[in-house]
This record gives C-alpha cells, structure tokens and sequence, in this order.
C-alpha cells in the first residue's frame, strides 16, 4: 500500500474514533489497521481559572436594551445600544409635485413638503425576564455618526462621550414587551414579530437651526434639498440621519434582544391609477388621480453600525473570579475560562510522533439557583489562544479548526463543553520557538459567543450545507459554572492519540 494512501486512512479512521469519549481500544483497533503505523493514547490533567472578560467588542447583529438583576448573585445589569439605519442605493420619495401635506387649516394641499407622522420601531425576537415588567427607555438622536473607523467596545458610551445631541430629537417611551393593545390571536400568530414604537412627531430643529413640524419632514426636506444625501448608507447616516443611541432609564425586570431597527416616515402622495369607463356608449380606459398615506422605511442592516453599551457590577464579577471552587462563563461582558495546555508534557518523548487527536473536555456544573429567572448556559462557545482574543474578533475572523474552534451545548446529552479535536492547536503551540514564547503562549481561552450562519444549497449534490459568515460576543444574558481544573487529579480532561510510521 503507497504511504499516502496510509495516512490517508488512517486519518479518516482516527476522526471517526475521535467522536467517542472513550480512547481505551483505539490503540488496538488502529493497530489492526496496518503494521505500518503504531499508535499510542495519553491523558493530560488541564488547569484552569476564571478572567475577567471586562469591556468585549460589541459588533453584535442584535442590540440590547433593559434592566435585570441576575437571580446568582443579586448585581444589576443594565442595556443600552445605539442603531444606525441605511437607505436603498440611489433612494427616491415621490416628485416633490405629487406630494400632499397639510396646511395650517389641516387639510391636505398638493406641493407641501410635510410628513403626517415619523415613528422607530425596535423589533424583537427574544428577552429575558418578566414580560408584563414595564420599563422606559429614552431615544436620543446622535450628534454625529459612529463610523467603522474604529472599533467600539461594550465599555463604550455614546452619551458620556458627547456623541449625542443635547437639543435634537429625544423621545421617552414607557413599554411592556406584552403589547396589550393587541388581540391574543395577533400576539400569538407565527407571522408576528412584536416591537416597541416610539414616535418622533414633536417640532425638530436641525443642527443650523431650522425648525420642521416633526423629524419626519426634516428627512423629507433634506432629500429634496440633497438628493444626493441618499445615495446610500454612508450619505445617508454621515448627512441626513446619524442614528440613535435609546438608554435605559426606568424599570427594572426584563432585557429586550433587538434584532432590527425601523425608520418610518409616513406621507401622502398622489398617484395615478387606470379604470374602464363608458364615454358615449364605448368602453375607454381612463386616468384617475388617488392620494394616499405612504410609507418610506430606513432599516438598521449589516451594512451599518450596531453597538450595545453594557453596565456591571465589577465588584461582584471580581468576587466570582477569585472564586477557587470552580470557573465562570458569563456574559455579557462578564467572566471566561482561561486553561493552561500542558504542551511540553504532551511532546515529551512523542518529539517525532504526530499528535493526531486532541479531544477536550470540560465539565459544567449545574446551577444552584431556584430562580425563574436563572440564566441559561452559553449555547456556543468559542475556544482559541488567549493572545488571540482582541484580534479575532476585530479582524472578523470566523472558527477554522486550526486554531479557532466552536462547539455547542445543550440540555440533553454529556454535561460538558466537548471540543473533539484540537490537535492543530496542540501542534501549533508546539511549534513555537521557546525563545519567543509568550507568557500566554499555552493558554486558551473559552467565550460564549454568537454564531450567524448562512444556507446553501447545491443542485449538484443535493445537498444543503451552512457555513459561517459571522463570530461575534454573545451579548445576551447566560450564565454557567465550569469544573475548577488543576493540575494534578483535573476533571478537565485532554485525551490525546499519537501516531508514527514503523
């Protein structure tokens, strides 16, 4: 048998053994393989503790507003976050002649520039807590535009550093994320995504101070002064609309998860529409003119900036970090798990071997708490080297199983974060010239994070496949304690297959 197709082989044999969490029989069962290959098993003891995650780059697709309590240790988290909205390439409202707005008498008149109502609307798709809690928020019109010039981190507050205007367009709204106003049938519907509306049709003053009946008509005087403003999202929201930062300043109980933001500017228009008429006995088409309420809306997309600004109690994060009887993950911009990676152990005597398989376990902990309210446990989680963490997530980098690895947890099964092959990374840090090793050069580091996927599907296969096209900080409220790893005796465990060539 050629040696490529060897390894080949055995390979593909070892990433099906891998899956199991057992490694007592693979040595005899790769064995049987061919006499050309020996293979041999280790188990490592793998250390850990918990770090303070503190501020986390905050370019979550979802937006967080809310005050909760967490049920585990009695600190207050609050939510803040400011959205951005874009328009269509080359927008355009109606000829300014077909416009109707209303006069001083109330009435509708052709040729007037003036929006009946202007609204934002924040769907969401998730929270967490009480739902009948009721709470306030206040929606403030930034000063100027966030641009992705930089990055911003969840530490980052938008009001503190005088990014928001003082004398622009502020509304408080008081919600319930149960919209009582609704039929339980509507509330119910599987076509129903509720929101929080917060109306804006107050007079507004520009920045030049020119005063508009509401911010609606602003918007739409802007596109008939600059029509060029809406060419597209950077026009848009460098010229016409900035964005808003919404701030939690009332209630405490529940935590919305904003999944989009919405812009309606409502105005009525003239249009024409054909008919058949009788016109001397013959059947003619005719043009008739109809005005009617329209609606232009501005989403808040991919396509520009979303960031949550998130206060906690640091005290109360220290106290759980120097607590030695187990490790934390928590979010948001809460506690990791760092581990130490016995690398020289690992390669000691196996210089000249090949680590094929690393699988790692670690064990979760149940939590204690009677709460309702108690936080789940990270769903996915994120395993790379700690000197990696800023730049992973600024670079916008995704898992590659080399050095980046995501795995998922769930109710049933194992109680355990389960990484089934981390070799790459074993081999890499082995690889490391030890006069340029770093202190954190063997530790990796484990972060809830929030994964976006995209479908695919393949005419030719049949097949539908997902790929990632996004990794970023789980924002949400989750919550879980980890087995403390040590030294010697771990319950964290690393089960690793060698393998060389007779």
């Amino acid at each position: 048998m050629k040696i490529q197709h060897l390894v080949a082989l055995f390979a593909a044999t070892v990433a099906f053994t891998a899956c199991d969490d057992s490694t007592d029989t693979i040595g005899s069962s790769l064995s049987n393989l061919t006499d050309a290959v020996e293979v041999g098993t280790a188990s490592f003891d793998i250390p850990s503790n918990s770090i303070l995650a503190d501020s986390v780059l905050s370019n979550s697709l979802t937006g967080y507003i809310g005050k909760v309590r967490d049920p585990e240790t009695g600190a207050y988290i609050t939510g803040d976050f400011m959205a951005q909205f874009t328009c269509l390439e080359d927008y355009q409202f109606p000829d300014k002649n077909n416009l109707y707005g209303r006069n001083a008498n109330g009435k509708l008149e052709a040729g007037l520039v003036n929006a009946d109502s202007c609204e934002l609307r924040l769907f969401y798709r998730g929270f967490y807590g009480d739902s009948t809690r009721t709470m306030k928020m206040k929606a403030m019109e930034m000063s100027q535009t966030m641009n992705e010039d930089r990055s911003y981190y969840s530490s980052f507050d938008p009001l503190e550093q005088g990014l928001v205007r003082k004398d622009g367009a502020q509304a408080t709204k008081v919600y319930s994320l149960i919209d009582y106003n609704l039929p339980q049938n509507v509330r119910d519907s599987s076509n129903y995504t509720p929101y929080i509306t917060i109306k804006f049709n107050q007079p507004y003053t520009d920045k030049n101070g020119k005063v508009y009946s509401n911010y609606g008509t602003y918007v739409l005087e802007t596109y008939y002064e600059h029509p060029d403003y809406f060419k597209n999202a950077y026009t848009f929201r460098n010229h016409v609309v900035p964005g808003f930062f919404f701030k939690n300043v009332g209630g405490l109980g529940n935590m919305a998860y904003i999944s989009d933001s919405q812009l309606n500017v409502y105005y009525h228009q003239k249009d024409q529409y054909s008919e058949t008429d009788s016109v001397n006995g013959e059947l003619v088409t005719v043009k008739k003119d109809t005005i009617f309420q329209n609606v232009t809306s501005f989403w808040g997309t991919e396509e520009v900036l979303q960031t949550t600004t998130i206060t906690n109690d640091k005290s109360t994060l220290e106290k759980l970090v120097a607590d030695q009887s187990c490790t934390y993950l928590k979010t948001p911009a809460g506690i990791y798990t760092e581990m130490t990676l016995p690398v020289d152990d690992i390669t000691k005597g196996h210089e000249n071997d090949i680590v094929t398989s690393a699988q790692l376990v670690v064990p979760r902990l149940n939590n204690t708490s009677t709460s309702e309210y108690a936080f789940d446990a990270p769903k996915k989680v994120l395993l790379i080297p700690k000197d990696s963490i800023r730049s992973f997530f600024e670079n916008n980098d995704i898992d590659n199983n080399k050095t980046a690895y995501i795995t998922s947890w769930t109710n049933s099964g194992d109680n355990s974060y389960i990484f089934s092959n981390i070799a790459s990374l074993v081999t890499a840090m082995k690889n490391v010239d030890k006069a340029k090793r770093s202190t954190n050069w063997n530790k990796i580091v484990l972060i809830p994070v929030e994964v976006s996927t995209t479908s695919t599907y393949s005419s030719y296969t049949g097949q539908t496949s997902t790929v990632t096209t996004k990794v970023a900080n789980d924002m949400s409220l989750t919550s879980t304690r980890l087995a403390k790893g040590t030294s010697q005796n771990s319950p964290i465990k690393l089960s690793v297959i060698y393998s060389r060539f007779k």
